[in-house]
């Protein structure tokens, strides 16, 4: 199904480091669907966060085949939230969605995200094979979506997963973390405040590769969880959508 919006503008946030065996398939594979789409009104913004191997290099000369990509290298390693509140605030698009430089999402899946755009006010999306990750991986998951939908009384099937939000809406709600939670807090936000949602399916391919586990990265997420908690339910904090 195509898009039926051609004059849409739609910002892509591409974060990337050290990709470079898979920055260029992931931006080949996304070429790909917005070409099969006929969605020719978008801008690819690459940050290259800082990375020590040939991740820069490949993502100017993708910038110099595409007028559409934009190429932003971060002198120090920011995280992957940074990198997406950037994208967020340097957007001159409709609607904004992110999509990791790893090449782990098979690139039929942003197809299904781009055909649901007005079906709700934001579109959120899951794994569907989720056999692809280790045992642990999917433990881990599984304990954590049911954290958060007790948490925050909600019924979400993911909360990491690729996103596409108006920018008008993602403004309003800005992460105030730079850690692996900041998807979290921004569909939490938002779904609290009211927004609609609708959730499809995303493919992945086979990959062990995560700093998610980390101590610190664990404490991060812990304690923006623990913030996120007393701002909404607590303090009863609401966006305005």
């Amino acid at each position: 199904m195509e898009i039926k919006n051609y004059k849409l503008k739609l910002t892509i946030v591409v974060p990337a480091f050290n990709e470079e065996k898979n920055l260029e398939f992931t931006i080949r594979g996304l070429m790909y669907v917005l070409n099969e789409k006929r969605l020719e009104n978008y801008e690819i913004i690459i940050f290259d966060d800082s990375s020590s191997d040939r991740t820069g290099i490949i993502a100017d000369r993708l910038a110099l085949e595409n007028k559409g990509i934009k190429v932003i290298h971060n002198k120090i390693n920011m995280g992957f939230g940074y990198n997406y509140k950037k994208g967020v605030e340097m957007s001159a698009g409709e609607y904004v969605m992110i999509i990791p430089g790893d090449n782990e999402v098979i690139s039929s899946s942003f197809g299904y995200l781009i055909d649901s755009i007005g079906k709700a006010d934001i579109v959120l999306s899951y794994i569907d094979n989720v056999k692809e990750r280790s045992w642990i991986r999917r433990i881990i998951s599984f304990f954590y979506v049911k954290f958060l939908n007790f948490l925050f009384s909600l019924n979400m099937k993911y909360y990491n997963g690729i996103s596409i939000y108006p920018v008008s809406l993602v403004k309003k709600t800005m992460p105030t973390t730079f850690g692996f939670a900041f998807a979290a807090e921004i569909a939490i936000r938002l779904l609290k405040s009211g927004a609609t949602y609708i959730e499809v399916p995303m493919f992945i391919r086979p990959t062990n590769k995560t700093s998610a586990f980390r101590l610190k990265n664990i404490i991060s997420v812990m304690k923006t969880i623990i913030i996120l908690f007393w701002s909404i339910n607590i303090k009863k904090e609401r966006a305005e959508i």
